[in-house]
């Protein structure tokens, strides 16, 4: 199992790739900071502290007057030791919302625009990009390059807890039959889905059978999947690896569309893709959600973020639903801190206790008198 398929490889390879670009506009201290987490950290965490180090330096030389005449990637470590937590409380409240360059842009066609696009960051993304900069000056800290970490200084905002959306039973069987009947689809989409029924179906049933994330799903391999022991192999966030089991259901609709997919050639690159879009490439999360969307909105019509994340909640509630096991859940999910879990699942957690209340067994009460 400790053999990483080829999509992740190529995964990994590019990240990197991407990592030593943007240390190119970074100050020279980052690239030493990267070669400390390069065993720690997977190649897709470092890339977003990349990210989040890019946006902020930029703001910094763009934004604040004590860095106005300079440029990221010549600030030294003496410059970077005269940032106060003044400099960080400016960065988060410029990221509320801020211009993206379009060189910056991930979408094709946002980069040929010439507009700058405007992007808005809700409590969790400001969390994720302020924890990115506490990382970083808890490094310079250590090593006596800042005589502290100005960046805890700086409060990380409140997360709303916000209700775990998931799909009914009732919601899902209609989704389920939407894929198979083709029902509620115009007659475009019909012409599409009678090619893409088997696959469709297989995505639809692992993501409701296993929980798997995504970004899992379309790094699945052919040779991943073990029909006799109803299991397969994915490769977790950090890259560390696990097995995934599936139900005896599951396994039929999942053969299936196995059965047809080693019947088609795929394109040079994507001969070990498990699903494959119709041009014959591995499919992407793009595509996977969208095939997703379309369908689970005619599912649960009033349900508008629908997801493949919401499937995955949806397995995540029936599972805890089903056992009431807590680790169970997370460690299925993949959740490193089973706290992540239980803040989740929190109101069902209220729900089995509500339930185990009137389960204890008390003597009765034969008072007369009352």
């Amino acid at each position: 199992m400790s053999q990483k398929n080829s999509y992740y490889v190529a995964q990994s390879y590019k990240n990197n790739q991407r990592i030593k670009e943007i240390l190119r506009e970074l100050p020279l201290v980052c690239q030493d900071y990267f070669r400390s987490i390069s065993q720690t950290k997977s190649p897709l965490t470092r890339l977003a502290y990349a990210y989040d180090l890019r946006l902020f330096f930029q703001y910094l030389c763009d934004e604040r007057v004590s860095f106005a005449n300079s440029s990221p990637e010549l600030l030294t470590a003496e410059d970077i030791a005269q940032i106060t937590a003044r400099d960080i409380e400016g960065f988060q409240d410029y990221l509320i919302q801020y211009a993206k360059k379009p060189e910056d842009l991930n979408d094709t066609v946002s980069k040929r625009n010439s507009s700058p696009v405007f992007v808005q960051n809700g409590a969790l993304g400001i969390m994720r990009k302020l924890s990115s900069l506490r990382a970083f000056f808890d490094y310079l800290f250590k090593n006596e390059l800042v005589s502290a970490n100005v960046a805890t200084l700086v409060e990380l905002p409140k997360k709303k807890s916000k209700p775990i959306l998931y799909m009914e039973d009732d919601e899902v069987q209609k989704m389920i039959d939407a894929v198979i009947s083709y029902d509620g689809l115009s007659e475009k989409q019909k012409q599409y889905a009678k090619t893409t029924k088997n696959r469709d179906l297989a995505i639809l049933m692992l993501f409701l059978g296993t929980g798997i994330r995504v970004s899992e799903l379309v790094g699945l391999d052919v040779s991943s999947i073990d029909f006799e022991k109803n299991s397969f192999v994915v490769t977790r966030k950090g890259g560390n690896q696990t097995i995934l089991y599936f139900s005896d259901q599951v396994k039929n609709v999942l053969k299936r569309y196995y059965n047809e997919r080693i019947t088609i050639e795929p394109l040079p690159g994507h001969e070990n893709a498990l699903f494959l879009s119709l041009q014959k490439r591995r499919m992407t999360t793009r595509a996977v959600g969208n095939m997703v969307k379309k369908y689970a909105l005619i599912g649960a019509p009033l349900k508008k973020k629908l997801s493949p994340h919401k499937l995955r909640s949806t397995f995540g509630t029936n599972l805890y639903q089903e056992t009431g096991d807590i680790y169970l859940v997370a460690d299925t999910l993949g959740h490193s801190d089973v706290n992540t879990t239980r803040r989740h699942y929190a109101a069902m957690s209220d729900q089995h206790k509500r339930e185990a209340s009137k389960r204890i067994p008390l003597p009765d009460i034969n008072d007369t008198e009352s």
